[in-house]
This record gives C-alpha cells, sequence and structure tokens, in this order.
C-alpha cells in the first residue's frame, strides 16, 4: 500500500473538520473586534488617551485621540479574528495575542478619554509591576499543584496551604522579630496540610476531592480559632510583622516596562522565578522529571520499571506544600503585615484554575497566574482613574476573565492519566 492510498484511508476515515476551534475563535475574535469599534467608539470622547512606559505618570506619554483609538484597535482585533479564518494552525497564538491585545487597547482608550485630564494617562511600568506582584501567590500555588499532579494526586487543598503558611509567618516573623523565621515557618505550615493529604490520599486512599475541601475547612477553622486565642488578644506580641526586604538589580531594573517588575523585587518574587525554572528543567529534563510524569501517567508501568510509586508521590506532595506554604508567606510578609481570618479569599481556588489553564505546566501555570494579575492590575488602575464601570463589576474582573480564559481560550485540556487515582501496589 502506498503512502498516498494510506493518507486517502486516514481522510475517509477522519474527514477534516470545517469549524476548528481556530476557526470558531477566529469568528468570536472577529465579532469582539467589531463589538469593541462600535461600542467603544461611540462612548468614547475626542480626548487624548494617553500610556507610558514609566511606573508614574510624569514620564513621556504617547497620546492618541479617544474615539480613533477605540475604531483603530477594535478594527486591528477583528482583522486578527477574520485572519484565523485562513491563516495555518502555528499563528493561532500570535494572532489571538494581537486580537486580546488590540481588543483591550480599545477598551483602554474609550476609558482614559473619559477621565479628568489629570488622570487620562495609564503608566504601563506599574500595571506590569502590580501584575506580577498580585500574580505571584498564584504562581507558587499553581507549582505546588503541578508537583502534586503531575504524581496523580489532586491538590484542592492549596488555599488551606495557604492559610497555614499566611498564619505561620505571621507570627513567627513576630515572635522571632525576623521574617526569614516567618518564612520558614511558613513552609512548615504548608508541610503540615501537605503531610495531612498525602496521608489520607495515599495510604487511606480517601477520595482527594473531597480531602482537599476538608482540609480547606480545617486550615480555615485552625487559624481563626488560634487568631481569636492569640493574635485578636495581643496584637503587637503575635501579629505584627515587618515586610521582607526589597533588592534591586542595577542596571536591569531600569529597564522600561519589565524592569521594575522582574529585577525590582523581593524574595517571593525572585524565589517564584527560581522555582518556576527549577520545577521547569527538573520536569521534563531530569530522571526525577521522567518517573514523575511516568507516575502520573501510568504508574503500575512506572512500577514494573523500578519506580518506588508511593514514595515518589510523599516526596512530591511535600515539597508542594514547602511551595505553597512559602506563598502563603506572601499574604502577611508582603501583601499586609498582619494575618486576619480567611484572608487568603479564595485565591488557593484560582490557584487551581491557574494550572488547569496552564496544562499542567510550570510556564503555562504561570504565564495564566499572569494574567489573573494582570486584570486584577487593570482593574485597580480603572478604579484610579475614576472609571464610569461600577467598582462591583471591577472587582469581579479578574475572576470573570479567569473564567473566560478557562472555558473558552484554554480549549480542551487532558490531565495526567492516573491525576486522584489512588495506587496499590499489587
Amino acid at each position: 500500500m502506498t503512502a498516498s492510498t494510506v493518507e486517502a484511508a486516514q481522510a475517509v476515515v477522519e474527514p477534516t473538520r470545517y469549524w476548528t476551534r481556530q476557526r470558531k475563535v477566529g469568528v468570536g475574535l472577529a465579532a469582539v473586534g467589531v463589538l469593541a469599534a462600535l461600542l467603544f467608539g461611540a462612548l468614547a470622547t475626542g480626548r487624548k488617551a494617553e500610556f507610558t512606559l514609566a511606573e508614574t505618570i510624569s514620564g513621556s506619554a504617547v497620546g492618541i485621540n479617544g474615539t480613533v483609538g477605540a475604531v483603530l484597535f477594535g478594527a486591528i482585533a477583528a482583522l486578527a479574528g477574520a485572519a484565523m479564518l485562513v491563516t495555518a494552525k502555528r499563528w493561532f497564538g500570535w494572532l489571538l495575542g494581537v486580537g486580546i491585545v488590540a481588543t483591550l487597547i480599545s477598551f483602554l482608550c474609550w476609558q482614559l478619554s473619559q477621565a479628568p485630564d489629570n488622570l487620562n494617562t495609564i503608566p504601563l511600568g506599574s500595571v506590569a509591576r502590580s501584575s506580577v506582584t498580585l500574580a505571584l501567590p498564584l504562581i507558587l500555588g499553581a507549582l505546588a499543584g503541578v508537583l502534586c499532579e503531575r504524581s496523580a494526586v489532586i491538590n484542592v487543598a492549596i488555599e488551606g496551604q495557604f492559610l497555614m503558611g499566611a498564619f505561620a509567618a505571621a507570627m513567627f516573623a513576630t515572635l522571632a522579630g525576623s521574617v526569614w523565621v516567618g518564612i520558614l515557618a511558613a513552609g512548615v505550615g504548608g508541610l503540615i496540610i501537605a503531610l495531612l493529604l498525602a496521608v489520607l490520599a495515599i495510604r487511606f486512599l480517601v477520595d482527594q476531592v473531597v480531602l482537599g475541601v476538608v482540609l480547606n475547612v480545617f486550615a480555615l477553622g485552625l487559624t481563626g480559632f488560634l487568631y481569636e486565642q492569640l493574635m485578636a488578644k495581643d496584637q503587637t506580641r503575635f501579629n505584627q510583622p515587618t515586610f521582607v526586604p526589597e533588592w534591586d538589580i542595577p542596571g536591569l531594573s531600569d529597564i522600561p516596562l519589565i524592569g521594575p517588575a522582574l529585577f525590582k523585587g523581593n524574595i517571593f518574587l525572585y524565589g517564584a522565578i527560581v522555582l518556576v525554572v527549577l520545577i521547569h528543567v527538573g520536569l521534563f529534563y531530569t530522571r526525577w522529571g521522567l518517573r514523575t510524569r511516568a507516575v502520573g501517567e501510568h504508574p503500575a508501568a512506572a512500577d514494573t520499571l523500578g519506580v518506588k510509586v508511593l514514595a515518589l508521590r510523599y516526596r512530591n506532595v511535600l515539597v508542594g506544600g514547602l511551595v505553597a506554604g512559602f506563598g502563603g508567606a506572601y499574604f502577611t510578609l508582603l501583601s499586609t503585615t498582619n494575618f486576619n481570618k480567611n484572608m487568603t479569599s479564595g485565591l488557593g481556588f484560582v490557584a487551581l484554575a491557574a494550572l488547569i489553564f496552564g496544562r499542567w505546566s510550570p510556564i503555562g501555570a504561570t504565564l495564566a497566574a499572569l494574567f489573573f494579575g494582570f486584570c486584577s492590575a487593570l482593574a485597580f488602575s480603572l478604579g484610579s482613574i475614576n472609571s464610569p464601570i461600577p467598582s462591583q463589576f471591577l472587582n469581579m474582573l479578574p475572576y470573570i476573565a479567569t473564567i473566560v480564559a478557562v472555558a473558552g481560550l484554554v480549549g480542551r485540556v487532558r490531565a495526567p492519566a492516573a491525576d486522584g487515582t489512588p495506587y496499590i501496589k499489587g
């Protein structure tokens, strides 16, 4: 049978669909672009919308007429969507990115054209830095999820690990007078929840999703009880840690836009960057990573090749707990300088969504977390320019964007084949 015959047979068995995911997204993006051009263009005024790469509005800015900008960039988004109908699949990501950015700029032209004269400038450097800062706990939580779920243990307890880490960091940093002691204690706090998750899920075969929910409630109750018994009665002694120090990298921190975001940071920023690189390289380029992925996909086959499946799962879940606990310290040593009950506000579940959005990949999960951070930073920026959009909707914006991204843009995703399935050694 010739190669052409084989290709013809495959075409008969699996006919090519015209309405592929790329074309469906293209039609949707084109519709959004047309709507942006018409709606934002009609709502915008002729006043100038300005953008600057600096962290403050005092830097040199580039301006454009609000109405012209809204229509122009809406049209660019529509053209990017139309191009998806005729271009190859390899251009999908680029065209989608161009369309999303153009739609966003069209929206901002409308918003800035209606702002007062002294508020019609968006400092993109500040937005970039805020985006990274707000994404840090999500990055660390998603990395913890990668370590667990690549080993086939579902980690719904990231929220509980955050809470335990935040509480331990605040309390022990205050008692010891050192943020470094607080960070170590935060890791231990996350490790406690991870140990319970590992023992109950791996040893006693408890349903992992239910177990994660129970551990979250346990962490919420325990930290709330200890807060009432200790911190609420004596804040000065138990709940007044200091902020973590900040270090600038000379030269690199002066690069426009990305310099302040990536090279003017603290232990959480630099730690997150190092962990993303280490886990990505370890997962895809080392023997440990090969064994971890094998355990997540087919533990029985890995077992026959000599991999200690249960031991590997224990190690990875515990390391994930340390990482998530470290992420919890962000809430009390960087975001604020005290602990409050349920202060993580469900961000552990957003980290879980970032893990899925990022397709169980360290880099993908990081990009998903940055997307949420950007949406949060944008909501804050719109509030600062007296946006006519109700503040309640602005507060919902990051979560709405995450839902749309996970449901509409990520496409079909497949978790590790054995994810959530207990392994019983035969």
